[in-house]
């Protein structure tokens, strides 16, 4: 506000210097007199409301004062208030800060701010500034903090209320517990065992995910918090131990490991043993037999060619012819082997000729 002191040119001499002083309500304002005929309030409030004037003074002394005037000054009223939360969107981790901030677009004068938990509005603080934002801070919230709250701002001319703002308090999982729960004392291949992890803390959503050594099996999620179940049909390669792991956003955390022994019964078991030793086998004798086929193959063939061929078929057994040296008596067969063959099975087929030799005479040459 701007207070300008007019006066006539014929209220003093030409060259005198008037001097001027604004006063409100008997007191004079400010440094008192001065050579300006104006004076700014750069700021004004309700209690600035009064009677103005003002005098003017020359060299000589003469002091002339203006006609009284009535100022009224007129407040605003807090409009539009809002509350925010720190961090944004009301999600807030256990422990941390939360400030919540009251806001008016506009309003004058000093304005009281009162913070409310809750829609039945449960009083947190209660505090007078001349500002148009306010703050009210929570230094490490808990879960019991998560509720909606509301602010209220007035100024003298009527309460303003802000909508109401969710607060969520989020607190990590803890560490789950993984149970199996098998249909009879022992699991056996065929059973279909159900695995139930739970964490008995931490802020819904959660997600939960099951492991086998360390391979992920399959997830599921809990929207409302609790634990979930996963259910597997039992196979040999099942034994082993598992785990479980809970997440919600904050954090991951694994539970401990719990062993699985996965009992094969008697006949399965032999069908398994027959299983693994004929893959064995295949294993290690399949370059043999495949080498034994490609003989037997080979051998087939060549004898349809010397079938074909009279030259080519095996040699007659050996002539036997009795040898003599200087005495008519026969030489003995010795022993001679040739064409000694498997043919099929154990049986062996041989040709065997014996001769020998007979003792000299005496007095021979």
């Amino acid at each position: 506000m701007t207070l300008t002191c007019e006066a006539q040119a014929a209220s003093w001499k030409p060259d005198a210097q008037p001097q001027f002083c604004f006063f409100r309500d008997s007191q004079a304002l400010w440094q008192g007199w001065s050579s300006s005929p104006e004076l700014q309030l750069p700021t004004v409030w309700r209690k600035d409301s009064g009677s103005y004037w003002c005098e003017a003074k020359t060299s000589d002394l003469r002091v002339t004062r203006s006609p009284r005037i009535q100022i009224q000054v007129q407040g605003v009223p807090v409009w539009n208030v809002s509350l925010e939360t720190q961090p944004p969107g009301g999600q807030v981790q256990k422990g941390e800060k939360l400030v919540l901030v009251c806001l008016a677009t506009q309003g004058t004068g000093d304005i009281t701010f009162s913070w409310y938990k809750g829609a039945l509005g449960s009083n947190l603080e209660t505090k007078t500034q001349r500002s148009l934002a306010a703050k009210f801070e929570i230094l490490a919230v808990t879960e019991s903090d998560t509720e909606k709250y509301y602010c209220v701002a007035d100024n003298g001319y009527g309460p303003s209320i802000s909508e109401l703002v969710s607060v969520t308090v989020r607190s990590p999982v803890s560490y789950p517990v993984l149970t199996l729960r098998a249909p009879g004392a022992q699991a056996v291949v065929g059973d279909v065992v159900e695995l139930r992890c739970e964490a008995q803390s931490g802020s819904p959503p959660i997600l939960y995910r099951f492991y086998h050594e360390n391979v992920t099996l399959g997830s599921s999620s809990a929207p409302s918090g609790g634990g979930v179940s996963f259910n597997l049909s039992l196979t040999p390669e099942h034994s082993g131990n598992y785990s479980c792991e809970a997440d919600n956003g904050l954090g991951p955390q694994r539970s401990e490991a719990v062993p699985l022994r996965v009992t094969v019964p008697t006949e399965d078991k032999k069908e398994l043993l027959a299983s693994e030793i004929l893959e064995g086998l295949l294993g290690t004798l399949a370059p043999s037999i495949m080498a034994l086929l490609l003989c037997y193959w080979l051998k087939k063939r060549i004898g349809r060619r010397l079938a074909r061929d009279p030259c080519r078929s095996p040699p007659s057994p050996m002539s036997q012819v009795s040898n003599y040296i200087n005495s008519a008596a026969p030489l003995q067969e010795q022993s001679v082997y040739e064409n000694v063959n498997v043919v099929s099975g154990e049986e062996v087929y041989s040709l065997v000729y014996h001769t020998q030799q007979e003792q000299q005479a005496a007095g021979e040459t």
